[in-house]
This record gives C-alpha cells, structure tokens and sequence, in this order.
C-alpha cells in the first residue's frame, strides 16, 4: 500500500487541548502507511481581506502548503458553545481563498471536550462549512466523539482508555480507505 499523508489540524490554540493529544494519539494507532503530521494554528492571524489583498502571511503560506501536500485531512474540533471554535473557522477562512488547498480534498473529523455529550454539535456544523463551502470528501462514519476527554488522557496527554484507543485504531483504518478512494 502506498503511504498517505494526512495532515492534523486541532481546532484549539491551548497546549494542553484534548484534541491536540488526540491527534498524537492518532499518531500512535494509525496504520503504518499513513504519515501524519499535526499542524498548529498559533500563529494563523485573523482572516482580513486587507492583509490577504497584501499576500498571504507567512503562516497562512504555510498552512496552504501544508494542506496542499496532504493526501487528505484530519480535523480534531472541541466544542464551544455549540459549534465549532474560530481559531478552527478561521484558518478554514484563510485556506479557502485562492489557490483553495481544501477544495476537493478528503477528510474526517474527530473531537475530545469534557462534557457529556462528545463534539456532535461541532462535527455537524464543521461537516457542513467543509462539504459546502469546500466541496471536501468528508467521511460520515464511522464517527469519533469522546466525551469525559478528561478520564480518557492521562495528565501527560496520553490516551490510556483502551476501548477508546482500539475504536480510534479502527477508525483510522477507515479513514485510509476513504483516503485510498480520492487518490
């Protein structure tokens, strides 16, 4: 099999963010042939068309090349009030304008909160920005929504619940034949 390169994107600035372990943890499970690398949205600046119409920022160049390189991408959203967070929307934002890197791509989405209810809420309006607005190849199921994150990680951001791991591990397999589809 051909190796994949899947590129990470946590929709959380915070370092100790249960997205951002979930996607080294991803890392961990994900089958041999897939090459991810998790890219980091500290330093994406709010999306201004008077800064774009100057050129893209360093960062923002890095992200659509980021993208652009990637066989597909793997979005780990949290969950704020109800949707998806705007450090996550706004580095969509940037990617979407020209050349697009997203469009057409392949992608799943997973997410870690704390709350009851896993990341269903964000998923769903995050599932609808990127099949909308960027015609991306998003995987419907199966689906990723851990919820108590906080009885999942260890306080070193390991993923030490074994039933979670092993469905991440299945997941992740899925994830590469969706991949394998659009290749």
């Amino acid at each position: 099999m051909n190796n994949l390169r899947i590129l990470g994107i946590a929709g959380s600035l915070r370092q100790k963010s249960y997205n951002k372990m979930l996607l080294r943890a991803v890392q961990d499970v994900a089958p041999d042939h897939l090459l991810m690398n998790i890219f980091d949205l500290n330093d994406i600046p709010l999306y201004n068309g008077d800064v774009e119409s100057e050129g893209d920022p360093p960062a923002v160049k890095h992200l659509k090349k980021a993208i652009d390189q990637a066989d597909a991408v793997l979005f780990a959203t949290p969950e704020y009030n109800y949707s998806i967070p705007g450090v996550l929307k706004n580095a969509i934002d940037w990617a979407s304008r020209p050349p697009r890197p997203l469009h057409g791509k392949p992608a799943a989405i997973i997410g870690a909160t704390m709350g009851q209810y896993g990341t269903v809420r964000a998923q769903n309006h995050l599932r609808q920005v990127l099949t909308a607005s960027q015609n991306m190849m998003v995987m419907n199921k199966p689906e990723i929504l851990i919820a108590k994150a906080q009885e999942k990680f260890d306080k070193d951001g390991n993923l030490i619940d074994g039933l979670t791991r092993d469905f991440l591990g299945k997941f992740m397999h899925h994830f590469a034949q969706w991949v394998e589809r659009f290749k």
